[in-house]
């Protein structure tokens, strides 16, 4: 019953982990997907278009027929039923047009697929690496210069305390700046990013599989220790974009959310050289000579006691 009510305890947690980052993701009244802030993003918008309405004319194809058959040729009405068992003509269209239907929505889907593993051109890299319970960002270039900047993004400091059994404190006290709630939503050091800017990430992970996911960039893409995945994007417009493991990982899975701060290019060079210069000054300091000691000490502590 122990190990049931802890298994019971994390299945509650996730699942309200899930709800607040779909709450904060969501307009009120929204049903649709949202289009994203991406290329990638609003393709696969169009692409659940197109499936949502090929499925509704199925729908009321399939829908009115049996309605159809339902009301109109009812034994109430007098109406016998058929001898037949089997009609090669009608068997052979409800064969053949669902197989054009897919194959039709499987050319714009594959074009998507492809585009989205296209990373070459790329202006940016970004390596991520998934640990428990935490992401790892690396800044390896941004144009033709290389760049050292790394740091680990995880919790923020408010969440975590909020979240721990027996704390006491209000997760809906949990706000940012702007008063939105942003329990297990917030991280201490968001992934900075510059927008109109194609940034590749090669993305892998340290101990278990994680999946990295932000639904405004329009994909995700599991970080699975041993390999390298990589996938780009180009974000049209400033803003904070939020984004959540989206691979069982762990106890702590549902606590390793993901933040997307874009930003304007000119903005995003001075950061990431600030952050450049700040992580590399402790590495270039010199250590300081020791003063030498006196050498009328060093001649008395050497000379031999004649005591």
């Amino acid at each position: 019953m122990r190990n049931f009510g802890k298994w019971g305890l994390g299945t509650v947690l996730m699942a309200g982990c899930s709800w607040a980052f779909a709450a904060a993701e969501r307009a009120p009244w929204q049903l649709n997907m949202h289009p994203g802030v991406t290329q990638t993003s609003h393709e696969a918008y169009q692409l659940h278009m197109l499936s949502l309405w090929v499925c509704v004319i199925i729908g009321l194809i399939v829908f009115g027929a049996m309605f159809i058959a339902m009301f109109k040729f009812r034994k109430s009405k007098g109406a016998v039923a058929a001898t037949w068992s089997h009609n090669t003509v009608a068997e052979t269209i409800w064969t053949i047009v669902p197989i054009l239907i897919l194959v039709i929505m499987a050319y714009p889907a594959t074009k998507v697929l492809i585009s989205e593993a296209y990373t070459n051109e790329s202006q940016m890299t970004v390596k991520v690496t998934g640990y428990q319970w935490k992401w790892g960002y690396d800044y390896i270039n941004w144009g033709d210069k290389p760049y050292h900047v790394r740091f680990v993004s995880k919790l923020a400091g408010d969440s975590d305390r909020t979240r721990q059994l027996r704390s006491g404190l209000d997760p809906n006290s949990v706000k940012n700046a702007q008063g939105e709630n942003t329990y297990l939503l917030d991280v201490d050091k968001p992934l900075v990013l510059p927008t109109n800017t194609k940034v590749r990430f090669v993305i892998t992970g340290d101990d278990v599989i994680h999946s990295w996911w932000v639904p405004a960039l329009g994909w995700k893409s599991d970080a699975i220790p041993g390999i390298i995945n990589d996938t780009w994007t180009n974000i049209s417009e400033p803003g904070i974009y939020r984004g959540q493991c989206a691979e069982l990982c762990g106890q702590d899975h549902g606590f390793m959310p993901i933040v997307v701060k874009a930003v304007p290019p000119e903005e995003f060079k001075a950061w990431l050289d600030q952050q450049e210069a700040a992580q590399a000054a402790p590495s270039n300091a010199t250590p300081a000579t020791p003063a030498a000691a006196p050498v009328a000490q060093q001649t008395s502590s050497a000379a031999p006691s004649n005591g």
